[in-house]
């Protein structure tokens, strides 16, 4: 094992140190800090990597999606859970199918709300 691997080893057991990401600038961990870094017009992105929309605003513990990226024109809600980190984007802890599988038409319907 090399040292960056034991580094990277050692990160991943204490939450501290190396890590495998490239830095991109500020990354917050989710957390109410991080869902308060979440701005309108952010890119969300799926663990998978893919954009699944972008953000119009926060209302309470969901995040709103705009419509003009929406496959069906409309609104979408997703809850502040499945964000992972934010830095340049919102990134969540789910894939782009389970999250358009579960997104909700208003934030009442969210799970969060």
């Amino acid at each position: 094992m090399t040292n960056k691997e034991k580094d990277m080893s050692n990160s991943a057991a204490t939450g501290k140190g190396a890590t495998s990401e490239p830095n991109h600038g500020a990354h917050y961990a989710a957390s109410d800090k991080s869902t308060q870094q979440i701005r309108a017009h952010m890119d969300v992105i799926a663990s998978c990597g893919t954009k699944i929309g972008v953000v119009d605003g926060v209302e309470g513990n969901a995040i709103k999606l705009t419509k003009n990226d929406s496959p069906d024109g409309s609104h979408h809600f997703i809850s502040t859970k499945w964000v992972d980190h934010v830095d340049e984007h919102v990134h969540l802890n789910k894939n782009s199918k389970d999250a358009k599988h579960d997104w909700k038409a208003d934030a009442a319907s969210c799970e969060c709300a």
